[in-house]
């Protein structure tokens, strides 16, 4: 199988390290690994055993042969989900987060640039804050018209720099 393969050639030492992972993501990662590794070995164990039911066992000891007519039935109409269905779900959701990651890691970028390309603090005027967030210019004109010079808190936070 290509997907026996592909787990072989994983390097996760490797992924744990250069990908900048969380210490939560790498005990998720680990944890899952865990379990593969688990249901691997159950899987093994169990595809040794035979699968085959003698039927006419059970109707010569059975005194009601619908139980196992329905039995025989089920059996029948019975289907094994392949790994590869499960494989194919799970790339299609992979490629959906790729997606999905692709779309953020652009919006970043874009931020990013906005950031990059905006003026420097120092070179910012009071009129530009202030056409940037005109609630400042509100709260700024209601104190000076109410005789208020100080701002609140401003003294508490950062003490009372007069020398008067």
């Amino acid at each position: 199988m290509a997907s026996k393969a592909a787990v072989a050639a994983v390097d996760f030492t490797r992924i744990y390290s250069t990908l900048g992972l969380g210490k939560d993501t790498i005990a998720a990662l680990q944890s899952f690994r865990k379990r593969h590794g688990d249901a691997q070995r159950i899987q093994s164990q169990y595809a040794s055993q035979p699968t085959t039911v003698d039927l006419a066992h059970y109707r010569s000891i059975l005194k009601n042969k619908a139980i196992v007519d329905e039995a025989e039935k089920l059996l029948k109409e019975f289907k094994v989900v392949t790994y590869d269905t499960f494989e194919a779900k799970a790339v299609e959701k992979a490629q959906a987060t790729a997606a999905q990651i692709d779309v953020e890691l652009k919006e970043l970028q874009a931020t990013l640039a906005n950031i990059e390309e905006a003026r420097p603090f120092e070179d910012l005027t009071v009129e530009d804050v202030g056409n940037a967030h005109p609630r400042i210019l509100e709260a700024v004109e209601t104190m000076v018209k109410k005789g208020k010079w100080t701002v609140p808190g401003y003294k508490e936070k950062f003490g009372d720099l007069s020398l008067m």
